[in-house]
């Protein structure tokens, strides 16, 4: 359920990233029906923004008829070299307790948290700690030996390791973090190696939960409480963090995710722990079911920490610039003109670079990109099922370029 999202850089253009600073005004036009009220930044109304990312802009229409369709519920952010061009918010983040979606409510982002994963190994690798070229078993013992001497850190971060991961246990429901990391660290250690290392994998768990523990071996820390301090604390990513099941149901910042069952009806799954999903792609999960996400995965963020992250991977704040460049560098070849990065697609959208992440899960949806040539990064955070986010990234990616939707290759 990942979208492509996607990137690049030019290197006489990676200066600009620095000016991906986050701004907290929200820019809004005329109220759409159902939105949240904004106030508009007018450093931001500049002739050199594409009427369609404007307030009351082609972007902003589209989005506010899928909310008055019941088709979106969540926050759709635009900003361009660091202020607020478009902010909307729709729905319910918690429909029992009445409280609406606003910009500084935290969303879960499932897959779209991945790539914090690959920033905490290229930080240890900037400063010595591993090299991309280490094994597993560089860094950590128990795995099967094919795997520990062929596997890579770069073949695990690039989607390239060979390995399969058994089935996850959808049912379980996890009563605490020490839990959740026991059984996902056992649940890596069992993949095996299918295909020659190099070859590329499609969602190995182990590709993301393997790097996770080499930077819990390598820094001391858990995965969690490393990216808390050296990822969300470093970019002032203050609404973000990875909660846990009982901060997701207490705190009224938090999104909860509203899942749809087979008879139509939605369920707010973190309150309905024995239901699960239908749908073929994502049968019987249910992400409330987490005491907190997976080892190198998941966590919760809100739009505007988003931009906060773009910035900080675009002015050296969180990576090293060359190590950023690294991080986003197209590396394997999907198709059009889609490439696999560390932890993210990257494409070619109207001739330029767009590189980011999505995800899913039942009742969640998430997506940001950054556009490193024009400054612009678009986040798309939700919490209903039945949210086209393609096509909302598609529009956004229209809005920002000015190419069609589709424009720029598959993948």
């Amino acid at each position: 359920m990942d979208p492509d999202s996607v990137r690049g850089v030019d290197r006489r253009r990676l200066l600009g990233w620095g000016g991906l600073a986050a701004a907290g005004v929200v820019a809004a036009g005329a109220p759409l029906v159902g939105a949240r009220p904004g106030r508009a930044d007018p450093d931001s109304a500049g002739s050199e923004l594409p009427p369609a990312t404007r307030p009351g802009g082609a972007y902003d229409q589209y989005v506010a008829k899928l909310a008055a369709e019941g088709r979106f519920s969540g926050v759709v952010l635009l900003s361009h070299r660091g202020r607020t061009v478009l902010s909307r918010s729709y729905g319910m983040a918690d429909r029992e307790k009445g409280i609406r979606n606003h910009e500084g409510t935290a969303f879960s982002l499932g897959s779209a948290g991945k790539p914090f994963g690959a920033v905490a190994v290229l930080q240890l690798a900037q400063q010595g700690a591993l090299s991309l070229s280490d094994t597993v078993g560089t860094h950590l013992k128990g795995y099967a030996e094919d795997i520990a001497e062929q596997v890579t850190i770069h073949h695990l971060l690039s989607g390239t390791s060979g390995l399969k991961t058994p089935d996850e246990d959808v049912q379980r429901i996890f009563q605490s973090r020490e839990e959740v990391h026991e059984y996902y660290e056992q649940w890596v250690r069992q993949s095996e190696l299918v295909a020659a290392p190099g070859t590329r994998t499609s969602h190995s768990g182990a590709d993301v939960g393997i790097p996770a523990l080499i930077v819990e071996a390598v820094s001391g820390k858990t995965y969690w409480d490393y990216a808390q301090e050296n990822i969300f604390g470093r970019c002032g990513m203050t609404g973000s963090a990875f909660h846990t099941r009982p901060k997701w149901l207490t705190d009224e910042h938090v999104a909860h995710p509203y899942m749809t069952l087979a008879d139509g009806s939605q369920v707010d799954a973190v309150r309905q722990l024995d239901k699960g999903s239908p749908y073929p792609d994502v049968l019987g999960r249910n992400p409330g079911r987490s005491f907190i996400d997976s080892p190198g995965d998941g966590g919760f963020a809100t739009a505007p920490d988003l931009v906060r992250f773009a910035r900080a991977l675009g002015d050296g704040t969180v990576l090293h610039r060359p190590w950023a460049e690294l991080l986003t560098g197209a590396k394997i070849p999907h198709s059009g003109s889609s490439f696999g990065a560390y932890d993210m697609p990257v494409r070619i959208v109207g001739g330029q670079w767009v590189f980011g992440r999505g995800g899913g899960n039942p009742g969640v949806s998430a997506n940001w990109n950054i556009y490193p040539y024009t400054g612009w990064v678009g986040v798309v955070l939700g919490n209903c099922d039945g949210l086209p986010l393609q096509e909302i990234t598609g529009r956004e990616m229209q809005a920002i370029t000015g190419a069609s939707p589709g424009d720029g290759g598959g993948g």
